[in-house]
């Protein structure tokens, strides 16, 4: 048969093929075991971070394993979190996989007062961290900060608790000038809106974004959208579908490039405590391919 042929058969199959794709449960038993969300995977994919949260809020910290000999390693506490008394959430590695990028409860220097999430940094040398530091008070502020995600030139996309904003929460932008991070900026429309939109994850390449929202259209609680960069703008949101998308709830997208592979993370709530466990769908890139060919520019 010819390559022209195949590429036919390709571009009409592709539709069905994503269709019948499921996602799956990531490490069942060893790293899900219903009270983590939040992965992120090195770009090497050797390594990786998630949020253990037992199925509450009370107590969160962050977790990390290895992966030896083609296996990740039993979980482990990473060494600069779980500390009594304050609370770190949603790691994310930098694109060139030197930081890794979280929030917490810490103290701050200088604010004493300050009770809600900041972000934070933690360098990385080997398979080893170094001691976190705060990004400062341009970026943080006396609202909760929280799911940061690092484009290549170092720009920062992130949740806000909205002071003055559109929505309950809103996603904002800092671009990194200067050895530091300038002046959040409300990312606005189409994306933010008078629903809650949290939990962006921006592509090194900022060519697109995936984030949540509880917009009432959706399939759930919260849903997964994605919007792309086309002629220097943001094309309308688009729901990532009911492969993906459920009646339940799905946040923290990360996409690994070298895996091909979009995890997130999906809970439902048992009396007073959340089931969450890790996924993972297949082929990534042909599923945002598929969604940009219908994007449209507001």
């Amino acid at each position: 048969m010819s390559t022209k042929k195949l590429l036919v058969m390709y571009v009409f199959c592709l539709p069905m093929i994503l269709a019948a794709q499921a996602p799956v449960l990531f490490e069942p038993g060893l790293i899900s075991t219903h009270g983590q969300f939040g992965l992120s995977i090195s770009p090497d994919g050797n390594h990786a971070a998630w949020v253990h949260s037992n199925g509450g809020r009370d107590t969160i910290f962050l977790m990390e394993s290895k992966k030896v000999k083609g296996r990740w390693s039993k979980p482990v506490a990473m060494s600069f979190s779980a500390k009594e008394g304050w609370k770190d959430i949603d790691p994310m590695f930098t694109p060139d996989g030197s930081q890794l990028i979280f929030q917490s409860t810490r103290p701050v220097p200088g604010k004493p007062e300050r009770k809600g999430f900041d972000i934070w940094a933690v360098k990385k040398s080997g398979d080893q961290f170094g001691e976190p530091y705060h990004l400062g008070n341009m970026l943080n502020t006396d609202s909760s900060e929280s799911f940061a995600s690092v484009a290549k030139d170092g720009s920062m996309y992130f949740m806000k608790a909205n002071e003055q904003g559109i929505g309950n929460s809103d996603i904002y932008t800092a671009e990194f000038s200067d050895g530091s991070y300038q002046a959040p900026v409300n990312f606005g429309k189409p994306v933010n809106t008078t629903f809650r939109e949290s939990n962006p994850f921006i592509s090194p390449d900022e060519d697109y974004l995936i984030y949540f929202s509880d917009d009432s259209t959706g399939f759930g609680e919260v849903d997964l959208y994605v919007t792309f960069k086309q002629q220097g703008r943001w094309t309308i949101p688009q729901n990532l579908g009911g492969s993906i998308n459920t009646a339940t709830a799905e946040f923290c997208p990360f996409v690994h490039k070298g895996e091909d592979r979009l995890y997130f993370a999906r809970h439902t709530r048992n009396a007073k405590r959340f089931i969450e466990d890790i996924f993972y769908y297949e082929n990534a890139s042909a599923l945002l391919a598929k969604l940009k060919q219908t994007a449209k520019l507001p």
